[in-house]
């Protein structure tokens, strides 16, 4: 069987538009490979994450990483971190792991692996280039309003009513 099929587009652009500010990262370069402590094989490490010039009124913080380029109809989502406290700006190295002590009230929602962490680049060998795109989502509430058994759908729904801005930087991964 082959996996041949066209680039997926970005989804970004495809959401209801919303105000850019600033993300950068010791760990992803944008558009660059991952390192290996991104990949699920050799390290399955979240990147440490900065984040600057949020639109006024932004009462807190969703993050997600999410992998357009799966060979699924609705990519693969490899972390969803709710309820980032506004006056966090800035997110530790391996802050994804499941038994990671998270700001606030913060919590994360399961990823398609079914884990309540954050999970690596895990492209299948021989495939295309995926895309891994880091988001930090200003939310105009404090809290986004689910629990941390929402899946990343009904996460991403909620945030197309509650987003205030985006900031967004994104790593790539070939096996």
């Amino acid at each position: 069987m082959s996996l041949d099929r066209p680039v997926t587009p970005d989804p970004y652009p495809l959401l209801p538009a919303a105000p850019s500010f600033n993300l950068t990262s010791s760990d992803v370069a944008a558009g660059e490979p991952l390192k290996d402590d991104q990949v699920a094989e050799f390290g399955n490490t979240s990147p440490q994450l900065t984040w600057s010039d949020a639109p006024e009124g932004t009462k807190s913080y969703t993050v997600t990483c999410f992998d357009p380029d799966a060979p699924t109809p609705s990519g693969f989502w490899h972390w969803v971190l709710v309820d980032v406290p506004a006056d966090v700006t800035s997110l530790p190295t391996g802050i994804g792991a499941a038994d990671a002590d998270l700001p606030g009230d913060a919590f994360m929602c399961r990823n398609d692996m079914g884990e309540k962490a954050f999970v690596g680049a895990a492209p299948p060998a021989g495939d295309q280039v995926h895309r891994y795109f880091f988001v930090v989502h200003a939310v105009t509430e404090e809290t986004l309003g689910v629990d941390s058994d929402a899946t990343p759908a009904v996460v991403s729904f909620n945030l197309a009513f509650k987003t205030a801005g985006r900031a967004i930087l994104h790593g790539t991964y070939r096996h």
